[in-house]
């Protein structure tokens, strides 16, 4: 028998285009020694001795073949630290998702173009738009209302203030003229900004809805001015006492025809899910300071993370440490949710960090995608759930590569007729990324 080396993990073991069998084997130092030590090369093997050998590469290859990821990951890029979140829009008129996101360690923003159905599993063009410190969200909007869409980072750290990346005019690649970048002093080291969303309030231009951490956390409005060129005029108005905000997602909820705000708050008192109510268009032109009615409908003291929600007012919860929460109205939206809690293997997978459900193998049924942090060792940090007999079974997505992801988005990227899952990861190997779904 060869002895395989202390260190040697079978259910890591790779394919090597160079030719080298103890490559094949994984290619640790001490595997080459020992076998070099014994045999010198495959010619100095004897019959037994290289049948031994070739059952073993199959039984290594067909294991690392077993813990592969079931679909295959596409880089956009990987050239930061810190990729945190995607944020979605088509910013060049090309009818294809464009997407925003802030490197947290890495200091940067960026705007990645869509490249077409031929490229798209290439990396992405990019521009960078500006330079922060610890931003935490990323996101596109056209804040002037010049038709050009311009980026907005929420930071947290030790900068904790939300600045504007205003897009250049008459460059339509973006990529040639300069990107301006300007802090919103209403919220310069105010809190610590984790999110932001564009919603219009009042009638007048694009507000932002904003979210934070820690002391003094919040959730409250960034009411655009009549010239929103002009950062002073800016101003915050606190609609919510918070912990630690992780999802602000519009809705109409009680479907009055405006769109209310859903929220995860993560930490404290007010852990849970929640929705605020817009008041409506009058009201806040009379009042824009007025703060807007909390409802509580789920998951209440559990660490929730981020959330999606479904056309049909499904709500999907990721909540640590492993467990999802689907939540359905009653006939009073403002009142509880019923709840329906699944629990997946803590064994096989990270602690929850994002849902997000769709129809993934056209069978007319929605899968729940999960994405995880600290997927550590031959954990997987992204899978997906199917409804069976009743029960929900769980099926791998992203293999062990990867320790901690973010929230999910859900599209067809290639054109192939299926929705492709874009995340990223910011702690192994750094990078915005997407899986392919074999499904097509």
């Amino acid at each position: 028998m060869i002895p395989a080396p202390a260190n040697f993990m079978p259910s890591r073991a790779k394919l090597k285009n160079t030719g080298s069998f103890y490559e094949v084997l994984g290619g640790s130092n001490e595997f080459r020694w020992s076998f070099l030590s014994q045999h010198g090369s495959l010619a100095g093997m004897n019959a037994v001795s290289l049948a031994k050998m070739l059952g073993l590469i199959c039984l290594l290859i067909c294991t690392g073949m077993a813990s592969a990821a079931p679909w295959k990951r596409h880089i956009i890029d990987n050239t930061s630290r810190g990729a945190d979140g995607v944020r979605l829009m088509d910013i060049n008129g090309d009818g294809r998702p464009d997407i925003a996101t802030g490197w947290e360690e890495g200091g940067v923003v960026r705007a990645y173009f869509h490249p077409g159905k031929a490229k798209v599993k290439q990396p992405w063009p990019r521009v960078e738009v500006g330079k922060v410190n610890s931003p935490e969200d990323a996101l596109f909007a056209d804040l002037d209302g010049d038709g050009d869409a311009d980026v907005v980072s929420c930071c947290e750290g030790r900068t904790r203030s939300v600045f504007f990346h205003w897009s250049p005019v008459n460059d339509p690649q973006r990529e040639v003229l300069p990107w301006r970048t300007e802090i919103v002093p209403v919220t310069r080291g105010k809190q610590s900004w984790m999110f932001a969303l564009p919603l219009q309030i009042n009638g007048g231009g694009i507000d932002l809805v904003l979210g934070s951490k820690g002391a003094g956390a919040s959730i409250g409005w960034l009411r655009s001015p009549k010239k929103p060129r002009d950062m002073k005029a800016w101003q915050f108005h606190r609609w919510y006492d918070a912990g630690w905000i992780m999802s602000l997602v519009k809705h109409d909820l009680d479907g009055d025809g405006d769109l209310d705000v859903l929220a995860s708050d993560r930490k404290g008192k007010s852990s849970g899910i929640l929705w605020l109510e817009n008041p409506g268009l009058k009201p806040m032109q009379a009042n824009p300071t007025r703060r807007w009615a909390a409802h509580r409908i789920g998951v209440d003291g559990k660490e929730a993370m981020f959330i999606s929600i479904s056309q049909d007012k499904k709500i999907y919860a990721a909540a640590r440490p492993n467990q999802v929460f689907v939540l359905r109205p009653g006939r009073d939206v403002r009142k509880r949710w019923q709840s329906e809690k699944i629990v997946f293997p803590p064994k096989k997978y990270g602690t929850s960090k994002a849902a997000r459900a769709a129809d993934l193998d056209g069978d007319g049924h929605p899968e729940i995608v999960v994405t995880c942090e600290l997927a550590h060792g031959e954990k997987s940090g992204v899978f997906y759930l199917k409804q069976k007999g009743g029960k929900w079974v769980d099926h791998n997505i992203g293999g062990p590569a990867g320790i901690k992801f973010d929230r999910i988005e859900l599209l067809d990227l290639d054109g192939d007729g299926d929705l492709d899952l874009l995340t990223c990861e910011e702690r192994e190997f750094n990078a915005v990324l997407w899986y392919e779904n074999p499904h097509r």
